[in-house]
């Protein structure tokens, strides 16, 4: 396997200079830096207004063309922005670029979102039910099963052992979550829709007003569970936001609980591995932060818990 070229602010300036013709060939051409300074060199921005995504691998480059369509097929259902593509193409032999507007505005890790931004995010989570799941399944967005909330629960519990030592969690917050809980919030039948599966913080594009403006990066987009979607709204902008948005959309007390624990389980999770990596010194300090951060978001108290009781006897019908 050929290993890929890595990008320097020349290979993008090259390559835009082209496609945007904004200088002569002897011109400095358009100002480019990349979005994330310490990491991947794959994303950039391009001047002011475009941002390039430059694929590391072939499998990433399907992603990226899929997500071109995807997008097309999406829009008219959301209330939301989404980036327009200018241009597509192969940056290197057999990798894919594709160069979008950049949409105006920060992101949720920069402002909070406010009240209506909460109703922004219900009707994106609303859009997304309409998609007809067969249309992106023709587009090749693949089809995943639920995951398990128990065998997420147990690893969260093992997590937490090596977060208490740490003097990072307390391990008791866990025993909110049963095991008759989780079998209570699995996943029902039939309920599969198009997921975003990436709302995270940096993919929300949010007005200094608390605006949802726009979705980003739509390349993990799968049919499958919706409580995804409201789990990764958890870790973006905090447990009760998520819920009275989903709860806004029309969802009812199971996938909402469902997804606040994948949340919560998931932040045990990956908090720890932070906190272990390679000991103190291995951490990284940024990554330790911003788990720190959405697991405080993800355990924030929210009513609908307070008021709701997870069933331990087994039945399987209605909410729980």
């Amino acid at each position: 396997m050929t290993q890929a070229p890595t990008p320097t602010a020349d290979t993008v300036r090259r390559l835009v200079r082209a496609l945007l013709r904004e200088s002569g060939p002897g011109g400095p051409g358009p100002d480019v830096r990349p979005v994330a300074e310490n990491g991947p060199r794959t994303t950039w921005w391009v001047g002011a207004r475009h941002v390039l995504h430059l694929a590391p691998d072939r499998e990433t480059g399907v992603r990226r063309l899929r997500e071109l369509r995807l997008r097309d097929l999406v829009r008219s259902h959301v209330p939301v922005a989404l980036p327009t593509c200018v241009a597509h193409g192969e940056w290197s032999p057999g990798l894919v670029y594709t160069l979008d507007t950049r949409l105006p505005g920060g992101t949720a890790e920069e402002h909070d979102v406010s009240a209506v931004g909460e109703a922004d995010l219900a009707a994106l989570l609303g859009g997304l039910r309409e998609v007809a799941p067969r249309a992106a399944e023709a587009l090749g967005v693949p089809r995943t099963a639920p995951r398990s909330l128990e065998a997420l629960r147990r690893m969260a519990v093992a997590a937490a052992r090596g977060l208490a030592r740490a003097d990072e969690f307390d391990p008791a917050r866990l025993h909110q979550l049963t095991p008759p809980g989780a079998a209570q919030l699995a996943a029902q039948p039939a309920t599969a829709v198009l997921v975003h599966h990436a709302l995270r913080g940096e993919h929300l594009v949010v007005s200094a007003d608390g605006r949802v403006r726009g979705v980003l990066d739509w390349t993990e987009a799968v049919v499958g569970d919706p409580a995804e979607d409201i789990a990764g709204l958890a870790l973006a902008v905090g447990s009760g936001a998520a819920v009275r948005a989903a709860t806004l959309a029309g969802y009812g007390a199971r996938p909402c609980l469902r997804g606040l624990w994948l949340a919560r389980c998931d932040s045990v999770v990956r908090l720890a591995e932070h906190v272990a990596q390679g000991g103190p010194r291995g951490r990284d300090p940024q990554a330790v932060s911003l788990w720190r951060t959405r697991l405080g978001r993800a355990w924030e108290a929210i009513l609908l818990e307070r008021v709701t009781e997870l069933r331990e006897d087994g039945e399987s019908g209605g909410e729980p």
